[in-house]
């Protein structure tokens, strides 16, 4: 019961924050992470196009990779879940070079930039694993390393729980931000080290 709680309440909040990018289309800027950057950032073409499609093909990925993990579904429907994993690892790759690319440039200096560069790299080689384990056939490491790149992801929501709890707690919002370049990542991979030993014990 717990565990199929933890999945829907997981599948919402993927469903939600995946919809994030939708709200810059609908709210001016300044109340956005853009309005934090500084002008000459907004201004680097690179970074911009960067943003935006590290925003939308995370996104996806975000959305479409949750349902992955239910394995009745998974069972029954085994085309569906190969295509989802493509469009997956698509999204994965796109979004987590430009996320590489935009750590540089983060809030917070070099603190925060190397946690989000971390990230991004951990993200990338883990899907690219776990892609290469599922092209060599062996099931069981491709679900491990798909597991570990999901909660990568997953950093999508965390940071978004972890930074106005933190800001409301402490009263101090660059701490705060500091402190959510490693928190949004570094326990949900330690989750998904006890999911995977979890499932390697079963």
């Amino acid at each position: 019961m717990i565990k199929k709680t933890g999945f829907v309440l997981m599948g919402i909040l993927a469903l939600l924050i995946g919809m994030y990018p939708l709200l810059y289309a609908f709210v001016e800027e300044k109340y956005t992470l853009l309005g934090s950057k500084a002008p000459e950032i907004l201004r680097n073409t690179i970074w911009r196009t960067a943003f935006v499609a590290h925003i939308v093909f995370g996104g996806t990925a975000l959305f479409i990779g949750w349902r992955q993990f239910g394995s009745s579904f998974r069972n029954k429907y085994m085309g569906v879940h190969r295509v989802i994993g493509k469009m997956y690892v698509i999204a994965v790759v796109i979004s987590s070079v430009c996320s590489i690319y935009m750590g540089f440039y983060a809030n917070g200096g070099i603190v925060a930039a190397t946690g989000f560069v971390i990230l991004g790299i951990i993200w990338l080689v883990t899907t690219l694993i776990a892609l290469i384990s599922i092209k060599n056939e062996n099931i069981s490491r491709h679900q491990q390393w798909m597991t570990y790149s999901y909660a990568c992801t997953f950093a999508a929501v965390t940071l978004r729980i972890w930074l106005p709890l933190l800001r409301n707690i402490t009263g101090d919002p660059e701490g705060s931000y500091l402190a959510v370049a490693w928190l949004c990542w570094v326990p949900n991979l330690l989750a998904a080290y006890l999911i995977n030993r979890k499932l390697v014990e079963e």
